[in-house]
């Protein structure tokens, strides 16, 4: 079995592993010249050599697993970890579905939910890690389930993984870009309390954000990694105005630490305290749901058997800290539960951010870090979702899928995007959302299927790899620590 903990020793395992595969290669060994010689006595050209060298190499891995490289690989490790970090976009995940939370139980929900369920997250990032530590394509899961599971069921594990996580990403995605634009009715709300947005007016929300998204993706490839980065500056200063602002106005009231830490209510709920703690989970369960998706870009990473495990390993903790700054001061400055509830739309948001600001400017200042934190989430997103859909249609597991895995162009070129394959990803997210029209609360269920789709398709390759036959040798070997992550995971 793989060892898990080996993810903190990546850098020698990937050194060992690349001997073995590369052994011999003469590409490699200018890449071992160049990398000896001192970084700042390096020309422009001589680093851009090694760049391609390295590219080179990384789509020599690629093909040792079955495919040829097609995209740039134009990410490094930040690029990819601030990408993960947008995904996941923990005020926005957190906030946007914070009613259920408020259902659920309140204060106590909202806080020891995050908690309980970053620690529980924790293992499944090390063991998706690892395991992509070793199979680094875009593929992801549904390609583990077939090199880990035993030949004679590895077509259907992985057949039935590929669309576990294709409706997943379909219906995660969609669950972001319409879920932002409730934001945006919230955000009118601000100014406007009495108006109540029809269910086609919110639809033409949607598509007007999902247009934006799109644009982006397609026509803006270059400049992705840069808006990660501003998505990353922006969460974070987010983070901290939302901090100082709440806890410096407070206009509502301050609540006691008894309250924000242990006052739980889930008499709304119409279920059990049990039962109900668990509903009031939905938030940071959905915030987490898309760890996995970084690896649909694996191959637009550079060296992305150590960068895009290290990107997913580190988001949890990352995510677990800047979610405790995000809540912390909305539960010790919480207005009155019942009245957010009561808000027409079920999305206290702007309600909640002006009660506690105590002004509608305010209110809509604190509301418009979380929208920002939203579209760069859908961007996010959306790009990771089309990648991934991609892959699935590479593999002909899609109908049509001769159209869908079509890219022209060369491979050096970084503006190249799989065009159709967005497009598909796009239509159905569309057509899904139609949806709302006859019924919000069908529409509310998808953000519970794309949860429990990723979260089936993570959870399968961990389980072959704990209780099955590994389908052939993955490079490293387990430990007692794996088996234990692995049943936490």
């Amino acid at each position: 079995m793989l060892g898990y903990p080996s993810i903190y020793h990546s850098l020698s395992f990937r050194v060992t592993t690349a001997v073995k595969i590369y052994k011999n290669n003469p590409v490699l060994e200018k890449i071992a010249s160049l990398s000896s010689e001192p970084l700042m006595s390096a020309s422009a050209s001589e680093k851009g050599g090694s760049e391609s060298l390295t590219s080179d190499i990384d789509a020599q891995g690629l093909e040792k697993l079955g495919y040829k490289q097609e995209l740039s690989r134009s990410r490094g490790l930040f690029h990819i970890l601030f990408m993960t970090t947008a995904i996941l976009a923990v005020p926005y995940g957190l906030s946007a579905p914070i009613a259920t939370s408020l259902i659920g139980g309140g204060p106590a929900t909202i806080l020891w939910g995050w908690l309980l369920v970053s620690v529980l997250t924790q293992p499944i990032a090390l063991s998706l890690a690892e395991i992509c530590s070793v199979y680094p394509t875009s593929a992801g899961a549904y390609y583990w389930c077939y090199r880990l599971t035993p030949a004679r069921y590895r077509l259907v594990v992985s057949w039935i993984n590929g669309w576990l996580y294709a409706v997943g990403i379909w219906t995660i995605s969609l669950s972001v870009t319409f879920g932002t634009a409730q934001l945006v009715v919230a955000g009118v709300t601000i100014f406007h309390p009495n108006w109540v947005a029809t269910p086609w007016q919110t639809y033409l929300i949607f598509i007007a954000v999902t247009v934006f998204t799109s644009i982006v993706i397609l026509y803006l490839n270059k400049v992705l990694p840069t808006i990660d980065i501003l998505s990353a500056f922006w969460t974070l200063f987010g983070i901290i105005a939302i901090l100082i602002g709440f806890s410096v106005k407070a206009a509502s009231g301050r609540r006691s630490a008894s309250f924000a830490l242990g006052h739980f209510d889930a008499s709304s709920a119409g279920w059990t305290p049990g039962w109900a703690f668990f509903i009031g989970l939905l938030p940071p369960a959905y915030t987490y749901a898309g760890i996995g998706m970084t690896t649909s870009m694996s191959e637009e990473v550079r060296h992305p058997a150590i960068q895009v495990p290290q990107a997913i390993a580190y988001s949890i903790p990352i995510g677990t800290i800047s979610g405790l700054l995000f809540l912390l001061p909305i539960v010790f400055t919480l207005p009155d539960i019942q009245t957010l509830l009561a808000v027409p739309g079920g999305q206290p948001i702007g309600v909640m951010f002006t009660l506690i600001m105590g002004s509608k400017s305010g209110g809509f200042g604190m509301w418009f870090i979380i929208f920002g934190i939203g579209l760069f989430c859908a961007i996010s997103i959306c790009c990771a979702a089309s990648r991934g859909t991609w892959s699935f249609a590479r593999d002909k597991a899609i109908p049509f899928h001769h159209i869908f895995s079509r890219i022209s162009g060369d491979a050096s070129d970084a503006s190249l995007v799989p065009f159709n394959a967005h497009l598909l990803s796009t239509t159905i997210q569309l057509l899904l959302g139609l949806i709302y029209l006859g019924s919000s609360a069908a529409f509310n269920a998808f953000v519970g299927v794309g949860v429990i789709c990723l979260g089936a398709s993570y959870a399968m390759p961990i389980a072959i790899l704990l209780f099955g036959k590994e389908g052939e040798e993955t490079g490293a070997r387990g430990t007692v620590f794996t088996w234990q992550v692995g049943v936490v995971a």
